[in-house]
Formats: C-alpha cells, sequence, structure tokens
C-alpha cells in the first residue's frame, strides 16, 4: 500500500482522535519512511509495497516481503544507466535515456515471463520416427501469447549499440539462466555447423534439419542478444527465415543491434524475394529502434594507452618483445611455439604462446586463408593478443586488409587486449599515401572519417574500400582500433 493510500484508509479506519494526535501520527509516519533519495535508482518494479500497522498508539511503516523475481529487478537497465552516468563513466544523454526505457521494458516483461516447455524429439531417419515427429514435436504454428515482443536496435558506427547490448545482458534477472549473447557471425557458424551435423543424422531420406536446430537452441537459451546482424550470404538468408520464424514460435525473445534498418537488409542480394519474409517477421515481432541521435559516443575524448607501436624500429621492436615477456611471465610458464588449435577439422598454429597470450606476425595471421571462424577461435583461447609487422597495404594486398579487418572485429567482441607493431600509424594502414591531401580523399571517404571523428590528416586517403558494406566494415574498423586503444579498454580487456 502506498503513503498516501495508506493515510486515506488510516484515517477512515481508526476512532476519532483531536487534530493534533492525528498530525504528531502522520509526523510518526514521515519519520519512518525511507527517504526519497533512497529510490532513484529504482525502477517501478523495484520500489516495494509498503504495510501500514497500528499497534494501538504507534504507526509503523513496514516494507512487504518483497517478491523473489520483484527483487531481483533491483538490478536493471535503467538503474544501471543512472549508476553509470552519476559515476562519469558515461554522459547524461536524453536519446539514450529513451533508448533504455526500451530496454527496461524489456527486462520487466521477461522478470514475469515463462518460457513454453520444449520437448526433447532426436533426430532420425526412420519414416515413423520422422512421422511422429512431424505430430508432435514440430514447433507451434504460432507463438505463444505471452511472450515479450522483441527489440531491434540499428544505428551507424558510434552510435552506443555495443554499450546497450552490454547493459540488458547484463542485468538480466538472475533467475534467467538459458540466455545467450553471441555475436551475429559466430552465431552463423555455429547454426550452419549443427544444420549439417543434423543432415548427417537424418541420412539420406533427408527432412527438415531447421526444426531439432531451432529446438535445440532455444532449450539453450530462450532469451538471445545478436551484436552486429548483417545477412550478405545466401546460405544465411535461406536458413534465416525458416529460422527466426520456428524460434519465435518456441518462445525465444532475442535482442538485435544492427547497422541497417531491417528494410535494407541484404539488399540487391540473390533470390532476396525469399529473405523477405525474414524482413516482415523482424518489423511484425520486434520493436525496431533507430539509435542515430547525432551524437558519435565514441568520439568523447578517451585517454589513450600504449599498445600501438609504429614505425618498425630496432627501438620499438625492442619495447614490443619487452611488453610481450612481461606479459607471458605471468602465466608462469614457458612460450610453446607453434600450439594448435583445431577449427572445423583444420589446424591453425599459433606461433607463441602460453595460456593466455599469444603472438603473431602479421603474415601469418592475414597471409594465408583465414576465416572468421579461425579468428574467433584465436580470441576465445587468448586474452591478449600480439600482432607485429602490420604492413601500410594497397589494393595488391586487399585480401589481407579484409582479413585484418574480420580479425579486429573479432578482437573487439571478445575484449580481447591486443598489442600492434606496424609500419605507419594504425589508422593509416588502409592509406594510399599516408602524406595525401584531403583534396585526394572521396566523398565517400569524407564521410567515414566524419562519422569517426577522425581527422583526414589521421587516415589519409584510400581507395581500397569502395561498396557500401566495405565502407562500413572500414569504418568499423578503425572506430575499434580507436577505442581499443584507449586506456579504459587496456584495463578492462583480456580477461577470460
Amino acid at each position: 500500500m502506498r503513503l498516501s493510500s495508506a493515510r486515506l484508509h488510516i484515517t477512515a479506519t481508526l476512532p476519532r482522535r483531536s487534530s493534533s494526535a492525528l498530525v504528531r501520527q502522520r509526523a510518526t509516519l514521515r519519520g519512518v519512511a525511507r527517504p526519497a533519495a533512497q529510490y532513484r535508482f529504482n525502477s517501478s518494479l523495484s520500489v516495494q509495497k509498503e504495510r501500514v500497522v497500528f499497534d494501538g498508539s504507534l504507526l509503523q511503516v513496514r516494507e512487504a516481503p518483497p517478491h523473489p523475481k520483484a527483487q531481483e529487478s533491483r538490478n536493471s537497465p535503467l538503474q544501471q544507466y543512472y549508476k553509470l552516468v552519476e559515476s562519469g563513466v558515461l554522459r547524461a544523454d536524453d536519446h539514450q535515456e529513451r533508448i533504455i526505457g526500451k530496454l527496461q521494458r524489456l527486462h520487466d516483461d521477461l522478470l514475469h515471463y515463462e518460457p513454453p516447455h520444449i520437448s526433447h524429439t532426436p533426430a532420425s531417419n526412420s519414416l515413423i520416427s520422422r512421422l511422429f515427429t512431424r505430430q508432435l514435436g514440430a514447433a507451434p504454428v504460432t507463438a505463444p501469447v505471452n511472450t515479450p515482443m522483441g527489440l531491434y536496435l540499428y544505428g551507424d558506427v558510434g552510435t552506443g549499440k555495443t554499450m546497450l547490448m552490454d547493459l540488458f545482458y547484463n542485468t538480466l534477472p538472475p533467475h534467467i539462466k538459458r540466455k545467450r549473447r553471441v555475436h551475429f557471425h559466430a552465431f552463423m557458424i555455429d547454426v550452419h555447423k549443427r544444420v549439417h551435423a543434423m543432415k548427417a543424422k537424418l541420412g539420406a531420406r533427408g527432412g527438415d534439419p531447421i526444426e531439432p536446430v531451432a529446438r535445440d537452441l532455444a532449450q539453450e537459451a530462450y532469451v538471445l542478444c545478436f551484436d552486429e546482424f548483417q545477412v550478405t550470404d545466401i546460405a544465411d538468408a535461406m536458413i534465416l527465415r525458416q529460422l527466426f520464424e520456428k524460434l519465435l514460435h518456441l518462445g525465444v525473445v532475442s535482442v538485435i543491434t544492427s547497422n541497417r534498418h531491417p528494410d535494407d537488409l541484404y539488399k540487391n542480394g540473390i533470390q532476396r524475394q525469399s529473405f523477405l519474409p525474414c524482413i516482415e517477421i523482424l518489423k511484425e515481432r520486434f520493436e525496431v529502434t533507430d539509435l542515430d541521435s547525432g551524437t558519435d559516443y565514441r568520439r568523447i575524448p578517451r585517454t589513450l594507452s600504449h599498445v600501438y607501436y609504429d614505425p618498425l624500429t630496432p627501438e620499438n621492436k625492442a619495447e614490443f618483445e619487452k611488453i610481450f615477456k612481461a606479459f607471458t611471465s605471468h602465466d608462469n610458464e614457458p612460450v610453446t611455439h607453434n600450439r594448435k588449435l583445431h577449427v572445423w577439422g583444420r589446424e591453425v598454429l599459433v606461433p607463441q604462446s602460453t595460456r593466455s597470450v599469444a603472438k603473431f606476425g602479421f603474415l601469418d595471421l592475414c597471409g594465408k586463408p583465414m576465416s572468421a571462424a579461425d579468428y574467433i577461435e584465436i580470441t576465445k583461447n587468448f586474452g591478449t593478443i600480439f600482432v607485429t609487422d602490420v604492413p601500410k597495404m594497397g589494393l595488391s594486398q586487399k585480401d589481407m586488409a579484409r582479413r585484418f579487418i574480420t580479425f579486429v572485429d573479432a578482437c573487439y567482441e571478445s575484449k580481447t587486449k591486443l598489442f600492434i607493431s606496424s609500419e605507419v600509424p594504425i589508422y593509416q594502414i588502409f592509406a594510399n599515401d599516408p602524406s595525401a591531401s584531403s583534396d585526394e580523399i572521396s566523398d565517400h571517404m569524407r564521410s567515414v572519417m566524419d562519422d569517426l571523428g577522425l581527422p583526414s590528416d589521421l587516415v589519409g586517403a584510400s581507395s581500397m574500400f569502395t561498396g557500401d558494406e566495405e565502407l562500413f566494415a572500414f569504418a568499423r574498423c578503425c572506430s575499434r582500433l580507436v577505442q581499443m586503444g584507449s586506456k579504459e579498454w587496456a584495463e578492462t580487456a583480456g580477461v577470460q
């Protein structure tokens, strides 16, 4: 019972007393009530209702026993945001606060959401088993009516997508154990592995591999958080259409961040018409929110940490090696040469490593065919990575440049501590000519650098990246390198 309603109830039910006594009672009531300031970070769900007890002579205010799940909401997205603002980690921003209000809405909905039970239906290639699976094991035709609506947050580089996802995932109610946060690229690699394995189980007679894969994913997590959702591959596009539909029907709730509005996904892609139903699902079952507010949160000044070394002088090489030895000494084990990692049945060699630190030459990392799966496996095994001898790259090294961008993305998503020695300043490794004048910079490049808050003389001119997707990947890589070179990143990254 709220304080105001308690007063009305007391006035109506207690024996009449003098007005001065009633004033004293109200003063006592106000005296024992908690100060409002203590509720500053509380959402409406986390403030407990109060009970008023009359013992004949004194009114007392006591907190009602909190509901276990209501108590969990005391750590919520909005509360955490206010704390970060008060501590100076974040700056107050009205637009960002409104976005976090949407995360708060979903957080509150999940607080009381009970996902449907998902029965296990093992794959089999027998006719009877497949008929039984179709009758009893298929996903529901429609999503459960009480399933909270998901969130689709889209915006350009520097709009705070990763921070918002961190805020939401890290404040999920503790009773939610079946949850997963994953970079979308890594998620699709996992899905393709599962589909491949399921096809092998189904055998020559075939069957739908997406249904059991979706069921397994839903059993593992009913809250899914996808970072950097993008569709550039026809194989992904064809799987996603069915997968999203089945996950939603199984009661899975998702939060998605992307650089594109759903209508712009897989634009000009092969057989895009077949992907349109997935776009409609995103628009109907998710609250689509634009994050762009005119503020680039990565442009806020940061104290730089010394993690990038250029040029490749003997002095810099010696300093770089000294830091590597300092980091490896913490593991109290000798450096292993050519450690083998296994990725999809292949071996990836790590030139030098301990259990948490690895060192690669640039050509070892980007000079041979390597995939995103390889880089994800590397960053999963090592919290700190040293990369030596990164050259300035031109059009003839475009494949290596793409691999390096993929590697940086993997390091960023896994919060890896990264040290790099390079021929030129790290932000100019893709430039045609580090001394190029601003007149030689294309409109595309100028727009990218403006978005990043990087002056033209820092990045230089480049004609290597032309398409929209390439330009965005380049912009994101530069922006992430800036962030990963900050003191804040150096102090918090590298924890496995």
